[in-house]
């Protein structure tokens, strides 16, 4: 089972990793390119010294960028490695999926190839998986997924910066990494082709239509897609020609396209993404249809061609298939917001749903502040707020200072939680309760079961609180056998109802491996409230959890 650590670290290593590939698309040269690629190593997936091994023409790899040390920059940048050797390396060791890691046992044997390279002598290991400076590890980078395309070059990567080798999350993130570079290069190497094209039509006049044909066979060609848009005027956006990449990539026909805009076919999420990309230079990542109704993910960059009398005249753009990488990012940054067993939203997620609902200011504090204005009471105003007196709140945060009408309230874009007095009358108030959950006699199950039982235990307790709440709230696994319920819109005896079903649902026999056995819960309810961090409302919730706990045990011995 993984620690309670892990997810935190996964996030943080998602959000570098998404940091660097997002770098990567900045780049304006294919030098930039080649120098981001060696540096998002460093800053991305925490290795010390990166270097990107381009294939040249005659198809040996001249060293193209160097980062993480100056003294391998001086002493390998430019430097060039045979094919044969460079194959003979990706032949050998060990294949972590597309990566190939050299162990310094088998590694001795390439000291005298002509691959320039950088190590230094140490050690041997403490511990099996502590990384040797003598260890190779090698990411090949290709023109397609899987291995399949054209080899572009190679990302060698040393001495990761916490001593060990790489696991299988850092084998997949230096994967996914490579192939976010070899689009990356490709893309660098495609907008200097199309550069060039575009200034032979500038500049040379005299051959226009040498440089015409030029342009229609990368346009025709390109591996990726790509269009060319009406600039300006009633018709501005409309799609005057595709190329055979795009068309199949959306399966519609070249005459069809014609008569659409890329607005008539992105998804409806898309419409604002794609509106605010700047025609000159703009660049997006969204969803188009397909023409049959489904969606594909897309990154689509602009660029304008200029004619030197008439100003500019159509867009040029590029249209990039990232499905791929999409659904990469969605399965890590779930797999770095869930739990792995349960499936159910982990503590990270579980305290960012609930910070989200959250402001630093308490409703008390509101109310005060609004009524310190001197305006005239409104009978609908929640907290005690009265008047209309709206500059009470100038400099507050998330007030624009904008006039607010009469009868409404300042932050209407936010609804102030205010906890509710526990073991008061319900007077129909309603808020967000949070249900600390506490499964009763689950240690003995796993230490006479085993882990597998308590495992399969946990799951279908999972299953049960998933199947006893609402569309819209949340159950998620806070570690361990806690689980924490958020609950919104509900009252004090709503919140106590809920609670006895959740208990009376996990209570029922749970048949694992052909025996039944069973758990209690021990439920405390706790009330969000504006003013309150995420910590100190699942505190209160745990305190009253533990109340009910040692209340219930009360009662059995005095029953007893």
């Amino acid at each position: 089972m993984e620690t309670e650590s892990e997810p935190y670290v996964r996030l943080a290593t998602l959000r570098q990793l998404h940091q660097v590939v997002a770098e990567l698309n900045t780049a304006r040269s294919l030098a930039d390119t080649l120098q981001c690629v060696a540096d998002g190593a460093i800053a991305g997936l925490g290795y010390e010294l990166a270097a990107v091994n381009l294939v040249r023409q005659d198809g040996d790899l001249v060293v193209a960028a160097v980062a993480g040390s100056a003294g391998a920059e001086a002493l390998m940048a430019g430097r060039v490695g045979s094919r044969a050797s460079w194959e003979r390396r990706l032949s050998m060791g060990e294949r972590w999926g597309e990566l190939c890691f050299i162990p310094y046992t088998e590694g001795w044997v390439l000291d005298d190839d002509d691959v320039p390279q950088w190590h230094t002598a140490g050690p041997a290991p403490r511990f099996p998986d502590e990384w040797h400076p003598m260890d190779r590890l090698f990411a090949p980078m290709y023109t397609a997924a899987n291995g399949n395309g054209e080899l572009l070059g190679v990302l060698s990567v040393d001495r990761p910066r916490n001593g060990r080798r790489p696991g299988p999350w850092g084998q997949e993130a230096l994967q996914m990494y490579a192939f976010q570079s070899a689009i990356a290069i490709s893309n660098a190497r495609l907008r200097a082709n199309m550069q060039r094209a575009l200034v032979r039509l500038e500049r040379e006049q005299q051959a226009l239509r040498a440089s015409e044909e030029s342009f229609r066979q990368a346009f025709e060609y390109a591996p990726s897609g790509m269009a060319v848009a009406e600039m300006g005027g009633d018709q501005h956006g409309r799609l005057l020609r595709t190329n055979d990449a795009l068309c199949r990539l959306l399966g519609r026909p070249a005459s069809g396209m014609r008569r659409l805009s890329f607005s008539d076919i992105c998804h409806p999420e898309d419409i604002g993404t794609l509106l605010r990309t700047s025609a000159e230079g703009g660049r997006a990542e969204l969803r188009l249809q397909r023409r049959d109704s489904t969606y594909v993910w897309v990154s689509l960059r602009n660029s304008v061609v200029a004619d030197t009398t008439d100003g500019p005249r159509y867009l040029l753009t590029h249209v990039e298939d990232i499905e791929e990488r999409k659904r990469h990012e969605l399965q890590l940054a779930h797999r770095a917001s869930h739990d792995s067993l349960t499936g159910l939203p982990n503590s990270a997620e579980l305290r960012a749903r609930l910070s989200a609902r959250l402001c630093s200011r308490p409703p008390s504090a509101l109310a005060d502040a609004y009524a310190a204005s001197g305006g005239g009471a409104d009978p609908r105003a929640p907290h005690g707020f009265v008047g209309d007196g709206s500059e009470a709140f100038e400099g507050l945060d998330g007030f624009e200072g904008e006039p607010t009408p009469r009868g409404a309230l300042p932050f209407d874009h936010h609804v102030h939680l205010s906890a509710l007095a526990d073991g008061a009358e319900d007077d129909g108030a309603k808020g967000l309760a949070v249900l600390f959950c506490d499964l009763d006699g689950f240690k003995s199950i796993n230490d006479r079961f085993g882990h597998n039982t308590g495992d399969a235990v946990l799951i279908e307790v999972a299953r049960r609180l998933t199947s006893g709440v609402r569309d819209g709230d949340t159950v998620a696994r806070l570690g361990g056998d806690e689980f924490v319920v958020l609950a919104d819109g509900l009252g004090t005896a709503d919140a106590q109802d809920l609670a006895v079903r959740l208990r009376n649902a996990i209570i029922p026999p749970i048949r694992v491996e052909g025996r039944a056995v069973r758990v209690g819960a021990s439920f405390g309810i706790g009330w969000a409230s504006c003013g309150m961090t995420a910590e100190e409302v699942l505190e209160s919730a745990d305190q009253r959890m533990y109340i009910e706990k040692r209340r219930s045990k009360s009662g059995r011995r005095a029953a007893g």
